[in-house]
């Protein structure tokens, strides 16, 4: 019981995470819908981790935080460049990315 709940809430969290991405148009938005995804896939990983004993999936816990972390970084000065050059962060501004 316990696992199939940690998977179901793992998998709530990327289908919403997608679901965002998906629909909305602000980068912002979208930049969290990303980090939701990571976490989703993030609490997949732990409880089949603790479930077969295993420290694999800790790991590579560890490392999607550490690339999240620098994303997040990369991500937000993108998106302030963008807000400065356009006056917004709606993602139909961007066309082919020509400033």
């Amino acid at each position: 019981m316990e696992m199939t709940l940690t998977y179901l809430i793992g998998i709530i969290t990327f289908a919403i995470g997608a679901f965002g991405v998906l629909i909305r148009k602000n980068a912002i938005v979208m930049f969290i819908c990303i980090e939701l995804m990571l976490n989703g896939a993030n609490i997949i990983f732990m409880g089949v981790s603790k479930f077969k004993g295993l420290i694999e999936g800790q790991v590579i816990v560890l490392f999607i935080m550490a690339v999240a972390a620098a994303e997040a970084a990369i991500g937000m000065a993108i998106i302030t460049a963008f807000y400065r050059r356009r006056g917004g962060v709606e993602v139909d501004k961007a066309d082919l990315m020509r400033w």
